[in-house]
């Protein structure tokens, strides 16, 4: 499993429309978005909306049971009446085109912290 993570910026004004997108995906698009969702390998996926003083962030974390980087080339390909329609969704709300960048802008992990036991800092 994967866990993907990526940040999309909403465009100004688009709050309200990607709201109303989530709302669609977990209601009257359900069925289609649960496919949508099996056929990348798609395990989870949740979005958080973030605002700051830079604009409103769409926050998206995505589990995927397969290779992400094939999957992330078949969303992008993809031609299916859905996807396309989904990936249209994202352009107009956030400007970042799934065909070229399906994971949205590049992210860059730079810390991951697996768990553990935690130690005491030294006095």
């Amino acid at each position: 499993m994967a866990l993907i993570v990526r940040a999309f910026p909403v465009l100004p004004g688009k709050e309200e429309g990607l709201r109303m997108l989530a709302e669609k995906m977990g209601g009257t698009e359900r069925e289609q978005a649960a496919a949508f969702y099996c056929g990348f390998a798609v395990v989870h996926e949740s979005w958080h909306l973030q605002s700051t003083r830079q604009g409103s962030w769409a926050i998206c974390v995505t589990e995927i049971a397969q290779d992400p980087a094939a999957m992330g080339r078949a969303y992008a390909g993809s031609e299916r009446p859905f996807d396309r329609w989904f990936k249209e969704r994202v352009r107009e709300l956030t400007g970042v085109d799934p065909d070229r960048e399906p994971f949205g802008p590049p992210t860059e992990t730079i810390f991951n912290w697996d768990g553990g036991p935690a130690t005491e800092a030294a006095s």
